[in-house]
């Protein structure tokens, strides 16, 4: 191996010699050389040629094709760093810093935020309107409850209950148990058995005990936690007892119970940052943050269990369904996409969607930036494929992921009559308010 390597350097040290001289030309023939007066400038070393570096890569590619031997770099990449280093250090000593292997591409740096097509991904908080980014949604949206007990303490204390606990399973089950504790209430005032629940039993302990929230829920609508003694037993235990003043108002109990089983989780909403551009021969172009990449571990997790059924279903033969159904959930690795529409004046109106949505809410995003948003018209993908607003596909199961590029058309008969009125079809349709605010892309 190292006589490999010392042949490839002799081999562009030769070819950067420069011109030779024929071994037929006689001593004689030559000019007799004068003693210069002064000494003559020393001519920098030139590189190697073109047909040196060809060399050097042939043999890189050679050393790939071959395996590797008991001794030396034990990898077709150590062999090449190897071959690479020992190049760059000799063309180091010998003054020349363009070597063979060493005019290799840099690697593009990322670009700032100014570059970008979207700066990431934004959200908005439900409760204060804040805009929130990825990494901060769920710290905010906690804070903003946590907040919101000091104005309702039912309200908060319920939210609390629907989004602090992930499995929503149990979030469900723990919810119809509180609501048959109101139900009894409800339906029984006079029997005060039904008014006092007991905190350490297994029901209670299993099914709400275990649940962010609950004990917050109780208190807000009138429960107090109070030490009541057990017959036949020593020491007292825990209960909820409701209170007279929530006693005599059963129409509060009732209203709180249908609060609590039709919230739904706070959650945030994705933030469309709607952008208008100039028109742009760039358009097709998008320059996406990392945000439209990373997965979170609930997804990695999805990602994981997808990959071991499809290592199980290679081993069985697949119908023409089966194989569709997989590339849909391949698509399905994308959480968010970019879209941009081009409209007929060349401009471009962008927003962000969740990979997931349906092309409906495409043509709505669309439709309140017109000035005119009760006239029809049509959305076309790549290709000229329309995309019907009536139809229940997600962008992904379309290939609008995690990028595209669509072009607005009006739809046949408006496009007559703008003809007919005796305007041009290509003029602005967007509000004025966003044309104030139109971007350069």
């Amino acid at each position: 191996m190292k006589k490999f390597f010392q042949e490839i350097k002799a081999d562009i040290k030769f070819k950067s010699a420069g011109p030779g001289q024929k071994l037929t030309e006689s001593v004689g023939e030559k000019a007799p050389k004068e003693k210069p007066s002064q000494p003559p400038a020393r001519q920098p070393r030139q590189g190697p040629t073109n047909e040196a570096q060809m060399a050097a890569a042939a043999a890189l590619a050679r050393l790939e094709q071959k395996q590797p031997r008991a001794r030396g770099p034990t990898s077709q990449d150590s062999i090449r760093n190897q071959v690479r280093k020992e190049l760059r250090a000799e063309a180091t000593v010998s003054g020349n810093p363009e070597a063979p292997g060493n005019n290799t591409v840099q690697e593009p740096k990322e670009e700032g935020s100014a570059h970008l097509a979207v700066p990431g991904v934004y959200f908005t908080c439900p409760l204060t309107g804040a805009i929130l980014r990825k990494d901060q949604r769920d710290a905010r949206i906690r804070e903003a409850i946590l907040m919101h007990f000091s104005t309702d303490p039912v309200a908060a204390s319920i939210m609390k209950i629907h989004t602090f606990n992930k499995d929503r399973d149990r979030v469900k089950l723990g919810v119809d148990t509180i609501a048959k504790y109101l139900d009894n209430i409800h339906l029984h005032p006079e029997e005060e058995k039904y008014r006092k629940i007991k905190v350490q039993n297994k029901v209670f302990q299993e099914r709400i005990h275990c649940l962010e929230g609950t004990h917050e829920f109780f208190e807000a609508i009138g429960f107090q936690k109070v030490l009541l003694p057990i017959p036949d037993q020593e020491g007292p235990e825990e209960f909820y007892v409701l209170g007279e003043a929530a006693l005599a108002q059963p129409q509060s109990l009732e209203r709180h119970k249908e609060q609590l089983l039709s919230a739904e989780p706070v959650r945030a909403t994705l933030a469309r940052q709607r952008r208008v551009f100039r028109p742009s021969p760039l358009a097709s172009q998008f320059d996406l943050p990392t945000d439209f990449f990373n997965l979170t571990a609930e997804e990695i997790k999805r990602e994981q269990r997808l990959r071991s059924e499809a290592v199980e279903r290679l081993s069985v033969l697949r119908t023409k369904a089966m194989r569709e159904r997989e590339e849909q959930r391949e698509m399905r690795k994308y959480t968010y996409t970019l879209l941009r529409v081009r409209l007929p004046d060349g401009c471009l109106l962008q927003g962000t969607f969740y990979a997931r949505e349906r092309v409906a809410a495409l043509y709505g995003f669309v439709r309140e930036a017109l000035q005119n948003d009760w006239l029809p018209f049509e959305l076309l993908a790549s290709g000229g494929q329309k995309l019907s607003e009536d139809e229940n596909l997600a962008f992904n199961e379309c290939g609008l992921v995690p990028s595209a590029l669509l072009t607005f058309s009006w739809d046949a008969a408006v496009l007559e009559d703008i003809r007919a009125a005796g305007t041009q079809p290509d003029t602005s349709i967007l509000k004025p308010e966003l044309l104030s605010a139109i971007e350069k892309l």
